[in-house]
C-alpha cells in the first residue's frame, strides 16, 4: 500500500549503469529511490531514451514508495545497437501489410526488460510503458504474468490495425530522411514535437531543444529507430491475449494524440479485464510536466490495487535470492 509521499530531494539516484540482458545486448539503466521499496520499471517508446522519463517524475514516483528503474531500450541512448540494416522500403512494405523480416520483435524487447529485472535481482515489478513501451509492457504481462505486479499503458495500443492509427499528416515526417548532425537533429525534433505534443500543455521551444540536445548527446541511431519501427509494424494483435491479463491495469491516453489515436487506448482498456481508462483532454503524444501528479497518482493507485489483491509482494518476496 502507499506509504505516502516523501520529500523528493531525499531520493537517492544512481549513476547510469549497464546490464547484460541477452547475447550482444547490454542495457543502460538508472535507479531512483530505495531498493527495498516496490520496484517500478519504466519503459520508453520509439527512439526515446530513458531520459525522456523526466527526472522530476522519477523522483515523484520514488517519493510515493517506488524503487524506480528507467532504461534505454536496445538501439536507443547508451544501450547496445543490435540488428541488420533496415531500409525505408522495408518499412513502407510492412506498413502496407507486405512480408518483411524484422531484426527483432516486441517479444525480444520484453525479454530485454525481464533480463534487466534479473540483473537487479527482482522477481517481479510494476511496469509502466509509453507508446512502444506500452506495447512492450503489455507483452510482458502476457508472456510472463507472474513477473508483472501491475500494468500501466500510456498512449499505446493493442496492435490491432484498425485502432491506434497515426494521423496521415505525420507520415512524411516519420519517413523523411534526416540530415546529419546535432543542429539538424534538434531542428527536426522541434518540428515533430510541434506536430505531436500536447496542445493543452505546450512546451517552450527551449524545453524541446534542451531535450533534443540531451537525446543527441547520449546517442542517436537513425537505423535503430527504423529497426524499432519495423518491430512495431510486425506486432501481433494482442486483443485476445490481453483478456488473460489478471493484474490491475491503468490505461492513459490523450484525447489530442495524433501519433496513436485514442481508439488504441480505448481498445487496450476494453481488452484487459477490470482496467481503468483515464482519458485526458488536451494531452497529445508526450508527458507534460503539469500532468506529472496525475501520472504518479494513477500509477500509485494501480499499484495499491495490486497490493489489495495480493499481487504486490514485500521486499523479501519481491527480490530473488542468490
Amino acid at each position: 500500500m502507499s506509504t505516502g509521499p516523501r520529500p523528493t530531494p531525499d531520493v537517492v539516484v544512481s549513476e547510469e549503469l549497464f546490464a547484460p540482458v541477452a547475447q550482444g545486448v547490454e542495457l543502460c539503466y538508472q535507479t531512483f529511490g530505495d531498493p527495498d521499496d516496490e520496484p517500478l520499471l519504466l519503459v520508453m517508446g520509439l527512439g526515446g531514451p530513458m531520459t525522456w522519463w523526466d527526472p522530476q517524475l522519477c523522483r515523484l514516483l520514488a517519493s510515493r514508495g517506488f524503487y524506480v528503474v528507467r532504461y534505454d531500450n536496445r538501439d536507443t541512448g547508451r544501450s547496445s545497437r543490435v540488428g541488420t540494416r533496415v531500409g525505408r522500403t522495408a518499412l513502407v512494405r510492412a506498413f502496407a501489410g507486405g512480408r518483411t523480416r524484422p531484426p527483432y520483435t516486441l517479444d525480444d524487447l520484453a525479454e530485454d526488460a525481464f533480463g534487466l529485472l534479473d540483473h537487479l535481482g527482482l522477481e517481479s515489478a510494476h511496469v509502466v510503458g509509453v507508446s512502444m513501451g506500452g506495447m512492450i509492457v503489455q507483452t510482458m504481462a502476457i508472456n510472463q504474468p507472474k513477473r508483472v505486479r501491475s500494468l500501466t499503458s500510456i498512449m499505446s495500443t493493442t496492435g490491432k490495425r484498425t485502432v491506434g492509427w497515426q494521423h496521415p499528416s505525420l507520415l512524411p515526417s516519420l519517413l523523411a530522411n534526416r540530415a546529419a548532425g546535432r543542429e539538424a537533429y534538434v531542428k527536426a525534433s522541434a518540428a515533430l514535437w510541434k506536430l505531436i505534443g500536447s496542445p493543452g500543455f505546450p512546451q517552450s521551444d527551449e524545453q524541446v531543444a534542451a531535450r533534443a540536445e540531451e537525446t543527441y548527446d547520449r546517442g542517436v541511431t537513425p537505423e535503430g529507430v527504423l529497426r524499432q519501427m519495423l518491430a512495431i509494424l510486425h506486432q501481433p494483435n494482442r486483443s485476445a491475449r490481453l483478456r488473460s491479463v489478471k493484474v490491475p491495469a491503468l490505461v492513459v491516453h490523450g484525447l489530442a494524440d495524433k501519433m496513436v489515436h485514442v481508439s488504441g487506448g480505448r481498445a487496450t482498456a476494453a481488452a484487459i479485464p477490470g482496467a481503468e481508462l483515464l482519458l485526458i483532454e488536451g494531452m497529445g503524444h508526450d508527458m507534460p510536466e503539469p500532468l506529472f501528479e496525475t501520472f504518479a497518482a494513477g500509477i500509485r493507485r494501480t499499484a495499491d490495487r495490486a497490493a489489495s489483491s495480493g499481487r504486490s509482494h514485500g521486499p523479501s518476496q519481491g527480490r530473488s535470492q542468490g
